[in-house]
């Protein structure tokens, strides 16, 4: 529902096509990049823990950090 959300804000600025636009696209490709290196990271050092359901959770809650960040950056414009 967050990540839904995220979109909702984020599809308008997109679809503008102005330099704005441009440059929410990059950071946003970024975002994820950089998302997906630290939770590759925190897997390769044991920082999701040792269970199947451990590692579920603090990757979920890893990404819904990350999309907050952005519902709440967004939502202020």
């Amino acid at each position: 529902m967050e990540a839904a959300e995220v979109i909702g804000l984020r599809l308008p600025k997109l679809l503008a096509g102005d330099p704005a636009a441009a440059f929410e696209a990059q950071r946003m490709v970024a975002e994820k990049i950089e998302a997906a290196a630290l939770l590759q990271w925190k897997a390769m050092t044991g920082a999701l823990g040792s269970t199947p359901l451990s590692v579920m959770q603090r990757s979920t809650a890893h990404y819904r950090q990350a999309v907050g960040k952005n519902r709440k950056r967004l939502a202020r414009r």
